[in-house]
């Protein structure tokens, strides 16, 4: 399944993301949230975040770089299940890491979703484009 689109859900007082309906069946086996670039928040299908994790253990330790985005990648995550409404809680240090209040923006991005602060959603379209 890809995923595609852009949604805008709201963070409930609980700190939990409903994801979109239509991704809910591929994400229900779990999702790991990690921080993303662009001060976004990236949510790995589990068994998509494992292939990630396998691609980053096989570059060589003796490389800053791929150590810096080790420590990064997994310092950072959670692990956890969609409950049956189709939301997943977010660490408070997620979201403040991604500036994240009461709206959020999510996008489909191929083989993950990422979480965005509307601002900074905007910001990066307009410098995109």
């Amino acid at each position: 399944m890809l995923f595609l689109g852009t949604f805008t859900p709201k963070v409930d007082d609980k700190g939990r993301v409903f994801l979109p309906a239509k991704f809910r069946d591929r994400l229900a086996e779990g999702v790991v949230v990690t921080r993303g670039q662009e001060k976004c928040l990236i949510v790995w299908p589990s068994d998509v975040f494992a292939q990630e994790a396998e691609r980053v253990a096989a570059r060589p330790m003796t490389s800053k770089s791929a150590r810096r985005y080790q420590r990064l990648l997994f310092s950072g995550g959670d692990e956890s299940t969609p409950d049956k409404q189709g939301r997943v809680g977010i660490p408070a240090h997620l979201r403040e890491y991604a500036g994240l209040d009461r709206d959020v923006v999510v996008i489909g991005v191929r083989d993950r979703l990422e979480i965005w602060n509307p601002d900074r959603w905007r910001d990066f379209q307009e410098e995109a484009m």
